[in-house]
């Protein structure tokens, strides 16, 4: 319930503003039960206070009993259909909206991207073999579709203005879509309770021009992996110089100038830290060894 208010639009009150077919779709039957049940709510408070005020006891002893009604059909049939009639154009609404929820537009070419959830980050690989971590760079304007998996535990994907949510489950594929109609950065976070530092396990949507995509995922993301995975992953629980948080402090361990120890602790895990990097190849082991001995490592901390 906390990730849903921190991400929703107007105080919590509405869905945020969508960016995605999908997401409008999801918006409007949203809007329309709110509709009703706010009429409902209004209605039936309204005469809740209106009849605590008309039939009051004004003085008379607890114990008398009021007039009694026995039966009304009239009225009995009325508060049924009238639900009924509710439920049905709720449920028209809802039938009508979902296909262009669930379904992306025909002949939409779309882009492939996996999603790999771990504790406590995303991971998203390209089509051309890139990957990054954290942010997911896609294309405006191009449908994306989402294989969603886990690595580890059960997490949720969830950007709420370019659609719904999707369980990321171990040893299953779900699949989700959406298009992005302007550029932008579009912020989520897991919405499933994913261990104990689940609340730091956010995400972002970057929707950039098609050049920027191209740029992105040929040059960019190959160039920018050491960091990106060390401010995307490691920098969740021990800060974004090393410095410690969650997790202890970095900056003096000379751990960080061992390639092969830290490749270790890092697929393997240790104590509360899980196997983060468990699905990593040689080449982002790489990209992070050097960027940690580089922009992390501050040398072995002095005796005193």
């Amino acid at each position: 319930m906390g990730a849903g208010a921190a991400a929703a639009g107007n105080g919590g009150f509405a869905p945020v503003t969508p960016n995605s077919p999908n997401a409008q779709n999801t918006r409007t039957a949203y809007f329309v039960i709110l509709a009703f049940t706010g009429a409902i709510f209004v209605i039936v408070e309204t005469l809740l206070v209106v009849f605590i005020w008309k039939y009051r006891g004004r003085g008379r002893p607890r114990t008398a009993e009021g007039a009694q009604v026995h039966g009304h059909t009239r009225l009995e049939v009325i508060w049924t259909v009238i639900p009924v009639i509710i439920l049905c154009v709720i449920g028209l609404v809802v039938f009508w909206e979902l296909p262009g929820i669930e379904n992306a537009p025909a002949a939409s070419n779309p882009l492939h991207i996996t999603i790999e959830g771990h504790q406590y980050y995303w991971q998203f690989d390209y089509p051309n073999g890139a990957r990054s971590i954290g942010d997911l760079h896609v294309p405006q304007g191009q449908v994306v579709d989402l294989d969603v998996v886990s690595a580890d535990v059960i997490h949720s994907w969830w950007i709420p203005a370019l659609g719904g949510k999707v369980q990321a489950i171990p040893g299953r594929t779900n699949h989700l879509w959406f298009k992005a109609i302007d550029t932008g950065t579009f912020a989520g976070q897991c919405a499933e309770l994913c261990g104990v530092f689940h609340a730091a396990m956010k995400a972002q949507v970057v929707a950039g021009t098609p050049a920027e995509y191209h740029t992105f995922v040929t040059t960019t993301a190959r160039a920018d992996l050491g960091r990106n995975e060390f401010q995307g992953t490691c920098a969740t629980c021990h800060g974004m110089q090393g410095q410690g948080g969650y997790g202890p402090n970095l900056s003096h361990n000379s751990l960080l100038t061992q390639p092969d120890a830290l490749a270790a602790i890092v697929r393997t895990g240790r104590g509360n830290m899980p196997a983060v990097g468990n699905t990593w190849t040689n080449e982002q082991m790489n990209a992070l060894s050097v960027y940690v001995s580089k922009h992390i490592y501050k040398g072995a901390a002095s005796g005193g």
